[in-house]
């Protein structure tokens, strides 16, 4: 027998406002995906360890998010794939998306990491207006 879902004040997230992105400082990934999963939300994870560069960011968020081959990878593109597609795909239950281990060197300096998460930002928005909760998770190596 499936569990029912859980609202938000029975989760992990409880205290945390809907359409958000912030550092993950105490959550773990794991209680985040059982979060996630507990409310019938869509859970993406990207790990960016490996990345060098913003197309190496890129390439990662697409493989580890299964965006469609057709992403234009660049920061605009993935902006578009995390919005008007998904939501003319039908109604969303909402989204917990972390991006773990967030590049800080020369070549993925301050400027493109606030540029990633300003696209997480106007993607929380996005879903806010839509009264779909998108809170989105990120840590630095």
């Amino acid at each position: 027998m499936d569990k029912p879902l859980r609202q938000d004040s029975e989760t992990p997230l409880k205290g945390v406002r809907t359409n958000i992105v912030q550092s993950i400082r105490a959550f773990r990934v794991s209680d985040l995906q059982e979060a996630a999963q507990g409310l019938g939300h869509h859970f993406l994870f990207a790990n960016l360890a490996t990345a060098q560069s913003k197309q190496d960011v890129l390439d990662l968020i697409a493989a580890q998010f299964t965006l469609p081959s057709h992403f234009g990878k660049n920061f605009d593109a993935l902006y578009d794939c995390m919005t008007d597609p998904l939501h003319k795909s039908g109604p969303q239950p909402g989204f917990i998306v972390v991006l773990e281990q967030i590049p800080a060197h020369a070549k993925f300096d301050k400027e493109a990491r606030e540029q990633l998460l300003d696209i997480f930002r106007d993607t929380a928005d996005y879903w806010g207006d839509r009264k779909i909760p998108f809170r989105c998770f990120y840590s630095f190596p």
